[in-house]
């Protein structure tokens, strides 16, 4: 027999949109919220709660499970679990929850607006006329109509982006882990095959050990053509060194980076000493880079849809709706 809400005592140790504390409140758990004690000031106390809440702020790691004696769930508030340990977590019983579809069309409608500002020279040419240029012919464009698209990674963000695509009369490629996932908007292919036709890659992949530093030289140069990249998903899964090095020799035409390798975990800062990189500098005074600070799925809207998605789940787990 499940238990009841008003049993289940529930931690929130990041801020969230009120409608998913107003939702649990009102299906009967209890909230408790604590967004500023330290990992170590919560292991302390986490044997109390039954659910915890949480986005990015620190790692849940097998010491902060084994002090959750009493834990059932993991609600993390975003697409991933990157943040936890899964296999320790699974092995202990533990829900594990995220909440893709709630930002999906947010990361899209964000690739697709940074597809299209790079291909156009938007930013570019914004600052330019800011500086009192008329520059014309130096900010010719490139249409999106017949280039070929390959999308790495084709689960939620992925399949929201080529469903996005659907009018601009592309061919869509997607590549994936998991057999079958190809639907009417994107065809399944080898990654030798996108790699072969791609004018244009789009990663949407978790942060994994297979995708970690996965867009190398190598990686790079097994592209057939010069292609424009555009990365939503995870910093730490394009080495900046090796990008910067393409977009020297123009085997990258283009990439527009809304995550970027130095993130810390939390998402929240990038260089807290001031030390920069020399490639990341290189990105910074290129005009065919475009940066955006992890906002791709930052709307409005999605923070309600994150919310709502994540009450839902949690609910289902006690059989609540």
């Amino acid at each position: 027999m499940n238990p009841q809400p008003a049993t289940i005592k529930i931690l929130h140790i990041d801020s969230n949109h009120p409608l998913l504390w107003e939702q649990l409140e009102q299906a009967g758990f209890t909230n408790h919220a604590d967004f500023t004690s330290s990992k170590q000031e919560i292991e302390a106390k986490i044997r109390e709660y039954n659910g915890i809440v949480i986005r990015s702020r620190f790692d849940i790691d097998k010491q902060f499970l084994d002090a959750a004696t009493n834990l059932q769930f993991i609600a993390r508030v975003g697409a991933g679990l990157e943040s936890i340990d899964v296999e320790y977590a699974e092995s202990k019983g533990v829900h594990l929850i995220a909440a893709p579809e709630g930002n999906r069309n947010a990361v899209a409608e964000h690739a697709l607006g940074m597809l299209l500002s790079l291909f156009n020279n938007l930013n570019r040419a914004d600052r330019q006329i800011r500086a009192g240029q008329w520059i014309r012919e130096a900010n010719r464009g490139h249409e999106l109509e017949g280039k070929t698209v390959g999308i790495i990674g084709y689960g939620n963000m992925g399949k929201s982006f080529a469903k996005k695509l659907q009018g601009f009369n592309v061919e869509v490629l997607c590549y994936d882990i998991k057999e079958d996932v190809g639907d009417e908007n994107a065809r399944q292919v080898t990654l030798e095959e996108l790699q072969q036709k791609a004018d244009v890659l789009s990663l949407h992949t978790p942060w994994t050990p297979e995708t970690n530093r996965m867009v190398n030289a190598g990686f790079i140069n097994a592209f057939a053509k010069p292609f424009w990249l555009i990365n939503t998903a995870r910093g730490k899964s394009v080495v900046t060194k090796d990008l910067a090095e393409a977009l020297k020799s123009g085997k990258i035409s283009g990439a527009a980076l809304d995550v970027l390798e130095y993130e810390k975990s939390s998402f929240e800062h990038l260089f807290l000493d001031g030390n920069v990189p020399e490639e990341f500098q290189y990105l910074l005074n290129s005009d065919n880079v475009l940066l955006s600070p992890h906002i791709a799925g930052w709307t409005f809207e999605s923070h309600s849809k994150l919310a709502q998605v994540i009450a839902h789940k949690i609910k289902m787990i006690y059989k609540q709706i």
